[in-house]
């Protein structure tokens, strides 16, 4: 079976290539900026890619106190990691890209391929679980499909 982003790219690079530069960088950064806000509210909502939620984190007798905010619920994972600091845009005529940047960069690389990684700085290494921070989901496909269709048709 074919992956579904080379099958969007075979369908979309003869309409792509119909556009002149310009229209190509406004639609990389449409684009960009979709993802961004769809990747965004995935993560606020703690879901893999595939719709699975991320692996809960494991229960420590030293954070209870930390992980609970002031009515008691439990802290969202990666809060900061989905705002527009860390969640940067990349847009150019041939493409576009996110990606999280700085050091929340290197928290993200550890959980998005479930690593080894210290606790704290001199503390135990730990696996962390494996929870897809970036990654496309089948209705993101479909919106690139449909950003680039109505592109083309103007």
């Amino acid at each position: 079976m074919t992956d579904p982003l080379q099958q969007l790219e075979d369908w979309a690079g003869p309409l792509l290539r119909q556009l002149d530069a310009k229209a190509q960088r406004d639609l990389a950064r449409r684009i960009a900026q979709e993802l961004r806000r769809s990747q965004a509210q995935r993560i606020a909502q703690q879901r893999n890619p595939d719709g699975s939620t991320f692996e809960p984190r494991k229960k420590s007798p030293a954070r209870t106190s930390k992980a609970r905010g002031r009515n008691g619920s439990i802290k969202a994972m990666f809060a900061k990691l989905r705002t527009a600091t860390h969640l940067k845009l990349l847009h150019e005529a041939q493409g576009a890209a996110i990606g999280i940047t700085g050091r929340a960069a290197r928290i993200a690389r550890v959980h998005q391929y479930g690593l080894h990684d210290r606790v704290q700085p001199g503390g135990p290494v730990v696996q962390y679980e494996r929870r897809e921070v970036l990654g496309f989901t089948e209705t993101e496909i479909q919106l690139i499909g449909n950003l680039i269709l109505s592109t083309a048709t103007r």
